[in-house]
């Protein structure tokens, strides 16, 4: 579905809507002319952040005439290649669209047939190589993260992963890198993935035969004895994968749990108890996108994705490929978390996270001076707007903050 393909279900406004149509494209006409304070309306993104919470209100209200008037406004104003709030103006509305037609569900499927048919893994492994260059939002988690599994397995010589992540397996090889460099002989390390069910076969299924090659490739570079193996099934089959009694078991799970429905969470993280793990690692972005109204919710997407959005933006030119098809994944979650009557999973805060671990039995372990001082030194690659904190409670883990806006968490956990 394109934008354009949009308009004419829309009612064109009546002259006052056409008043304030213009004066929203006067406003961003001079924006690109004249510089404005942080704390002025354009510099905000006022008009997009009005616009849209108007419209998400007038559908709440089931006001179509007015919901309709502000689609058709935020469509001439909207675009995936213009500046950020016009980006972002351009993933929200397709996102309304379909709450107010009631085509999420099947614009959801469609969105993703698509970008599987066009994913491979150069594609996947440039779009995620040029993220991590401009940003450390998933290097953050894997630099936490490996200090915490390292600690675990620090002494032991038969090591075995159990990742659920989306991230190709970037995070492994300086993990491997750091076994091989250690000063008693070297460990051997087993890497089980869990992938969906449908991700063995097709596209998908290249792909992770790629990433298996090159893991390979590169664990024989370092002399680390390696064995990986692919499971299908998700989370949900977390009890199945083979666990040897001499194998030291560490649990990795970079944005596995917001993809499980929320009433499963709670059975998820006991199923991982019940492999006796040394060490749970958890990542997941800062928000909570599950509960409450969904006009709250939308106000939570504005919230958060606005970040993310500005990040892009300085990180990233505007005809960046690798922006556009990042901007391209917001999109399709924007849709899935405010168009579709069906949509399981979403983030939640870290708070939420935590009660759930220590009710599966878990407490929190905190990182150590070596894995603090790795992120501290991660962060200096990039702009200075970066910063790490800890969590309020002691030893919840720490935040990676956008301007002094929590947007990634990590923690470790042990039983």
């Amino acid at each position: 579905m394109s934008l354009g393909t949009l308009k004419p279900t829309f009612i064109k406004p009546n002259c006052h809507d056409q008043t304030m149509h213009h004066t929203c494209k006067d406003r961003i006409d001079a924006a690109s002319t004249s510089q404005l304070s942080e704390s002025g309306d354009l510099a905000a993104g006022k008009w997009v952040f009005d616009l849209i919470l108007g419209c998400a209100k007038a559908i709440t209200e089931k006001d179509a005439a007015r919901s309709n008037h502000l689609l058709w406004m935020l469509n001439e104003l909207a675009s995936p290649y213009g500046d950020r709030d016009q980006r972002k103006a351009a993933a929200f509305l397709q996102a309304l669209f379909c709450k107010a037609s009631g085509s999420g569900d099947r614009c959801s499927r469609i969105l993703a047939i698509v970008a599987e048919k066009a994913q491979t893994f150069d594609s996947a492994r440039r779009v995620i190589l040029r993220f991590q260059e401009v940003s450390p939002w998933t290097t953050f988690g894997h630099v936490a993260a490996n200090g915490a599994i390292l600690e675990a397995f620090e002494g032991v010589h038969d090591l075995h992963i159990i990742d659920i992540s989306n991230t190709l397996c970037t995070q492994w090889p300086a993990l491997l890198e750091a076994l091989a460099n250690r000063s008693e002989d070297t460990p051997r390390l087993r890497l089980t993935t869990l992938v969906d069910e449908g991700d063995l076969g097709g596209p998908h299924g290249a792909v992770l035969i790629e990433v298996r090659q090159r893991m390979e490739k590169y664990a024989r570079l370092m002399r680390v004895p390696f064995e990986f193996e692919a499971v299908g099934g998700g989370l949900g089959s977390i009890g199945s994968v083979r666990v040897t009694d001499s194998e030291v078991v560490a649990v990795n799970l970079v944005g596995a749990l917001r993809r499980v429905p929320v009433d499963a969470r709670p059975s998820a993280v006991h199923g991982i108890a019940a492999l006796g793990p040394r060490v749970v690692t958890v990542v997941e972005e800062e928000a909570d996108l599950t509960g409450g109204e969904w006009a709250g919710r939308v106000s939570e997407c504005m919230r958060f994705y606005g970040t993310y959005y500005e990040m892009l933006d300085e990180g990233f030119g505007r005809v960046s490929e690798e922006r556009l098809a990042l901007e391209r994944q917001c999109g399709r979650e924007l849709v899935h978390t405010m168009g579709c009557e069906s949509a399981e999973g979403g983030r939640e805060r870290s708070l939420r996270w935590s009660e759930r671990m220590r009710n599966a039995g878990f407490g929190p372990a905190a990182f150590n001076f070596d894995a603090i001082d790795d992120v501290r030194a991660l962060l200096k690659r990039y702009a200075g707007r970066w910063s790490v904190v800890s969590g309020e409670v002691p030893d919840t883990g720490l935040y990676l903050s956008w301007k002094d806006q929590p947007v990634v968490w990590a923690s470790a956990w042990k039983p």
